[in-house]
This record gives C-alpha cells, sequence and structure tokens, in this order.
C-alpha cells in the first residue's frame, strides 16, 4: 500500500488579497507561511487553490526554474506570458507553462462569473533550459499527461458514484480531489483534500459520489 499522509483542505494557508478579489490556499510552505517541513513531495513543490472574482488576476510576474500546470475548476482563465502566448483556458483544459531559466505571465479573470483553477508547480529535473507552453483542451479521462522534465506524469480522473481507479503504482504519488467524495485506503476525501503516498502499490480510489481527481506519478 506505501505511506499514505492526508492533508485537509482546512489545513491549507490562506493567501491572496480578499480585497483584490484573490483568494488562496496553499498546500506547501509558500510565502509568509514558511514551513520547513512542508516544502515538497516529489516533484511538486506547490498545490494552489485560486479563486478570483470577476475582473480580478495577477498582474505580471516572473517564475524561473519551475513547471506550472495550471487546471480549470469553473470559470475562464485569462493568460499571457513573456513569450508570446495569449489563452483562455476552461475546464477540462491541461495548461503547462515552463518556465525553464526564465518568463513573465499574467493571470486574469476577464469574464463576469467567478473563476477557480487548482495550480500545481514541480520542480525540474535539471535547471535552466527556454521556457515552453502547452495547452491540451479537453484532455479525455484517463489520459495521462507527461511533464518528463520532472519526471512526472498527471492522471485526471472523472468517477461515477461506485466507480473505481487504480492509483499509479510509483515511489510518488499525490492525489487531489478537485471536486466530489471518494475513499483511499480508509481514508474519506472531499474537495480540496489531498493524499501523499511514498511507496504506493496495489491502491485503488473509489468514489462515494461523482468526482474529479488528479492524480500525480512521480519518481
Amino acid at each position: 500500500m506505501g505511506v499514505m499522509d492526508v492533508r485537509r483542505s482546512a489545513e491549507r494557508y490562506p493567501g491572496g488579497d480578499p480585497q483584490a478579489g484573490i483568494q488562496s490556499w496553499h498546500a506547501f510552505s509558500f510565502g509568509p507561511h514558511y514551513d520547513p517541513d512542508n516544502l515538497r513531495f516529489g516533484a511538486i513543490i506547490a498545490c494552489n487553490e485560486e479563486r478570483l472574482a470577476p475582473g480580478a488576476g495577477f498582474d505580471e510576474h516572473p517564475h524561473s526554474h519551475t513547471e506550472i500546470i495550471t487546471w480549470v475548476v469553473e470559470g475562464e482563465l485569462s493568460h499571457r506570458d513573456s513569450t508570446g502566448h495569449l489563452t483562455r483556458v476552461r475546464p477540462g483544459d491541461v495548461q503547462r507553462l515552463s518556465s525553464a531559466a526564465g518568463v513573465r505571465h499574467v493571470e486574469r479573470n476577464d469574464s463576469d462569473t467567478p473563476l477557480t483553477f487548482v495550480q500545481m508547480w514541480l520542480a525540474p529535473l535539471e535547471p535552466g533550459g527556454e521556457p515552453s507552453y502547452e495547452i491540451v483542451h479537453g484532455i479525455a479521462d484517463s489520459t495521462p499527461y507527461a511533464v518528463p522534465e520532472a519526471g512526472a506524469m498527471l492522471h485526471v480522473r472523472r468517477l461515477a458514484p461506485g466507480e473505481r481507479t487504480a492509483v499509479p503504482d510509483a515511489v510518488h504519488v499525490y492525489v487531489h480531489v478537485v471536486r466530489g467524495e471518494v475513499r483511499l485506503g480508509g481514508e474519506k476525501l472531499g474537495p480540496g483534500d489531498a493524499a501523499r503516498i511514498a511507496d504506493a502499490r496495489d491502491l485503488a480510489v473509489e468514489a462515494a459520489t461523482g468526482a474529479e481527481l488528479l492524480m500525480w506519478e512521480m519518481l
């Protein structure tokens, strides 16, 4: 089974700027919430849930040596970066920005409805390189998305009530519940909850309700 560490959504560090319409919840040590015992798991160094009110967003800011994966839960994310990419990210799309030696970008909610997205930062196996960008529109269920720069694979699963799915056998597995309720290793997990599993073997997730999961398989 491996060793499983469950982290609840209520344990996340609050952040953002509520007066500016930005609410953030951080699963890992982040900014002023420094926690030396919670710096990373496998390749993952951040898993942030962001909520942006209409018209709110993050002005241009830099990143480097980070693989940034974004998953929209509801609404539409407007994204622009210094390499010339201008896109809108919607539910079901996987967006990846490889910041490499350095890139700047803007993330905004330019719509008239609230925006919620989950953003995960992964540490690359090697620093440097040229920035790159990719978006997969409407990724199919169970279609793995590889991030070789970080030695990681993302599995998106959408489960019906009572449906089961295997957890990848891997040195590190991170399971994030986007929506719904599931059972994993004797634990019930709800929206925003996550499980960090070391040396995962012969595990399965069972949906108690309709559910959506992001599962990272890592070295």
